[in-house]
């Protein structure tokens, strides 16, 4: 294959930042977002036109780039003047700094549609975008992504968890362990004290679910840890906290039937 084919291909290197797939992938995104609500207004629809303005001034660059770049190996087995060679690779050099430069817009804006997203409880949406970031080697925009969704779910439970306590009722035990299951599911995985958080508020829910059993006369299994959890035998444990969480529940469930 010629230096020029592989220059236009679909696929090829645009600069050393970036490939075409991977350049309109914003593009995409903000185009997806815009269509899946016709009703979609104000701060998400500007931020959507503004990042799909700039993916079209970085294709532009990136596809200049990839011209001077084909121009350039063409003109390598020939002699030419030093001054024309100076100058094919001032614009070559240029229009890689300007690709590299949109690209960084391309990224800030990415980042600041995440914004309305979480605003509008968007979660999935945002989980997209931060895969789309890392996908594009942009790792500590991801996390950043990644640590505004962990905040913003905790946020939505928050007013749910002060009501965790040693003596509730088996509604609340209900929702206490339904919000606690959901903050484990939605949160990222790699959000700061994820686990530990959810840790401190397992003691007082298997005393909680402790008691309900008793009260309901329910067999409580030899293999049961839900009076270790409840005497705060897990507190160590946060990497276990899902599996934890799941046999309070299970239980619980066992008991009221």
């Amino acid at each position: 294959m010629t230096e020029h084919e592989r220059a236009a291909e679909p696929g090829a290197a645009a600069s050393p930042y970036l490939s075409m797939r991977l350049a309109v992938r914003p593009a995409i995104f903000a185009y997806r977002l815009l269509a899946s609500d016709a009703e979609r207004a104000g701060k998400l629809a500007a931020e959507c036109e503004d990042l799909l303005l700039l993916t079209r001034e970085l294709l532009k660059v990136a596809g200049q780039a990839q011209i001077l770049s084909a121009a350039a190996a063409a003109e390598a087995g020939h002699e030419i003047s030093h001054e024309h060679g100076g100058d094919r690779q001032s614009q070559l050099l240029g229009a890689y700094a300007d690709a590299a430069m949109l690209w960084a817009k391309v990224v800030g804006s990415s980042v600041s549609l995440a914004r309305p997203l979480l605003d509008r409880g968007d979660w999935d949406e945002v989980r997209r975008l931060a895969r789309f970031l890392a996908d594009a080697g942009e790792t500590d925009a991801a996390a950043d992504l990644r640590a505004q969704l962990g905040h913003a779910i905790w946020d939505t439970y928050r007013a749910q968890l002060p009501a965790i306590s040693r003596k509730m009722p088996s509604e609340e035990i209900k929702r206490a362990i339904d919000a606690l299951q959901a903050i484990l599911r939605e949160t990222p995985e790699d959000f700061p004290g994820r686990n530990a958080r959810v840790n401190r508020f397992l003691p007082p829910l298997a005393a909680s679910v402790h008691a309900i059993m008793k009260s309901k006369d329910t067999e409580i299994p030899y293999s049961s840890r839900v009076e270790h959890i409840a005497a705060g035998g897990v507190a160590k444990y946060p990497d276990i906290v899902q599996m934890s969480l799941d046999e309070l529940s299970a239980e619980f469930d066992n008991a009221c039937g």
